[in-house]
Parts: structure tokens; sequence; C-alpha cells
């Protein structure tokens, strides 16, 4: 795997306090697992960053080795993997997501 890739990876995960990597866009989502994370994400009334994999196959790729996470979606709170779709929304339902992306999103807003 390219270094530029996971240097690029790295750039964003560090860049956004919350951000996706999916398969489509929150909007228009290429699968049912990156659609139902993305929902999950919205239900906590943060704003994301999402890299949509389909756009560009060496992140596709590239991801699955920076995280060790053979899957996508992939979610990272405060420059951490959070899991995939399984983890995201069991925390969306026990109340932990929305807290882990409010705190990241607050630690955010209060840095600018």
């Amino acid at each position: 795997m390219s270094e530029d890739v996971q240097q690029t990876i790295r750039q964003q995960v560090d860049e956004n306090p919350v951000i996706l990597y999916m398969k489509g866009t929150p909007q228009f989502p290429q699968c049912g697992f990156s659609q139902k994370t993305a929902q999950a994400l919205a239900g906590c009334g943060v704003e994301f960053a999402y890299v949509n994999v389909l756009d560009d196959e060496a992140i596709r790729q590239g991801i699955k080795t920076f995280g060790d996470w053979p899957t996508i979606p992939q979610l990272y709170v405060d420059g951490e993997l959070v899991g995939g779709c399984d983890i995201v929304l069991e925390m969306y339902e026990s109340g932990e997501l929305e807290k882990a992306v409010q705190s990241a999103a607050g630690e955010a807003t209060q840095q600018q």
C-alpha cells in the first residue's frame, strides 16, 4: 500500500474530529451498512466529515490497512477507529455514540 495513501488517510483522520469512510455519501449511500451508519451519526446532531471510498480505489483499500479493519464503513472519532456498522449502531442505541461524537465535535469547536 502506498505511503502517500496512508499519509492522506492520516491527515483526513487528524483534521476531522468525526469522519466516516463509507460507500457513497450520506445523502446518497451506495450500501445499506453505510446508510445505517450515516443515519446513526446524523441522529446524533453533529456535523461529520465523510470520504466516499468508491471515488478512490487507493483510499478504499488503504483504509482497510490503516485501521486494520476489513470492512467499510469505518468511523473514526478523535483520531481513533470506533468500528463499523454493527458497533456504531450498538453505540447509537446505548447513547454512547452521541456522547463520543458530541465530545469530539465540542473539542473541535473550542480549538477553532
